[in-house]
């Protein structure tokens, strides 16, 4: 693919707008970065300065401009300066891709938009998250979606140019296995030795399922062993999160951001995806890839991504999630089934090459200069 500049007079220049919520994104974005640089692309990443720290878009070859995750004047200004001379702008997320449209006003800068997941909001605010999601599309050169429910999504709001992405599950920085901490280690570490490890990875706030996974460690507190649940990320509803695991006496632990995530799951009896809230989930490519048998709140996404290697349940159906995974873990077979159709699975996802290759192929398009007539 080419990296060509309008008119061939310097390297594409291309910002890269983050709001740095969301882990999966922000993990695309490093990979983009990479990949793009790699390719004799500029590349400006747009993102709170706490993004830069946790994902070194800076070790990934790109320049990074702190711009706060807000849309307040001062954000957009900051964010308006960085695209100056840009040749492409590309936001990921709503939010993001609100505040690059604010500051591409009045320029013929094009915008490229990635949704990875669909905003959830309850009231007043879902309306103003449709307002978002209307502006957005119409404002965009082109809406890459992750999955056929987000392009479907941007077609009916009013995109002009609404495609499936390819977005390949960037490998994990320093994730070779340290031949120091096997997988008993890991276990032990955590308190399951002896016991099953039950394995979350998501951000704690809402629409994350983690009621329904509450609810249902009551019933795996019967059992005997005990299961362990392990949830990494962090988040604000660590604090009331925590406190219910306490008030109750449930079995879960709340281990907040971590850098061993491959490590963590390569040593899980079970993968949980309890939330109804992401579209191409992290965890389940992740666990897939680990061999870990995964247990998942059925969404159009989810399928569209696993297919039939993992087990499913009704979103926000606690016992039916608590169901599942005791059969699951009585069911030495059927979890061996799943790891055999995960990496089957697995193998028909697009790589990260893939991934750099159709978004380059985008920016052509958008920068090619037009032919003389």
């Amino acid at each position: 693919m080419s990296s060509h500049a309008p008119h061939g007079q310097s390297p594409l220049r291309t910002v890269q707008v983050l709001g740095g919520g969301n882990a999966g994104s922000s993990a695309h974005v490093r990979s983009l970065a990479a990949g793009l640089v790699a390719r004799g692309v500029r590349v400006t990443v747009c993102a709170p300065a706490e993004s830069d720290h946790l994902h070194d878009f800076t070790g990934a070859g790109a320049d990074h401009v702190p711009v706060p995750r807000s849309s307040d004047p001062a954000s957009v200004a900051a964010l308006r300066a960085a695209c100056t001379d840009a040749d492409l702008v590309h936001a990921h997320g709503l939010h993001a891709s609100f505040r690059a449209v604010l500051a591409l006003s009045g320029r013929r800068t094009p915008l490229v938009v990635t949704w990875h997941n669909r905003a959830h909001a309850e009231g007043a605010r879902a309306h103003l998250l449709r307002l978002l999601e209307r502006r957005v599309a119409r404002a965009a050169a082109v809406v890459l979606g992750t999955t056929s429910d987000l392009v479907d999504r941007a077609r009916r709001t009013g995109a002009r140019d609404a495609r499936l992405a390819a977005v390949g599950l960037p490998h994990p920085r320093g994730s070779e296995e340290d031949p120091e901490r096997p997988r008993a280690k890991v276990r032990a570490e955590l308190g399951a030795t002896g016991r099953p490890l039950l394995m979350a990875v998501d951000s704690l706030d809402r629409f994350r399922g983690h009621d329904v996974l509450l609810d249902a460690a009551r019933v795996w507190g019967r059992l005997d062993p005990v299961p362990l649940v392990a949830v990494a990320g962090e988040g604000p509803l660590r604090a009331e999160l925590q406190h219910r695991i306490e008030d109750e006496e449930l079995p879960v632990r709340l281990l907040g951001r971590r850098d061993d995530v491959s490590e963590l799951l390569a040593a899980a009896d079970l993968a949980l995806l309890p939330g109804a809230g992401e579209s191409r989930s992290v965890l389940a490519q992740a666990a897939l890839h680990a061999r870990v048998p995964l247990v998942a709140a059925l969404t159009g996404g989810v399928r569209e991504l696993v297919g039939d290697a993992a087990e499913f349940v009704p979103p926000g159906d606690a016992e039916a999630f608590a169901d599942a995974v005791v059969r699951l873990l009585a069911a030495p077979e059927h979890r061996e089934r799943l790891r055999e159709a995960g990496t089957r699975q697995a193998a028909t996802w697009p790589s990260e090459d893939d991934t750099v290759a159709q978004v380059l192929s985008v920016y052509d398009e958008l920068t090619r200069p037009l032919p003389m007539i």
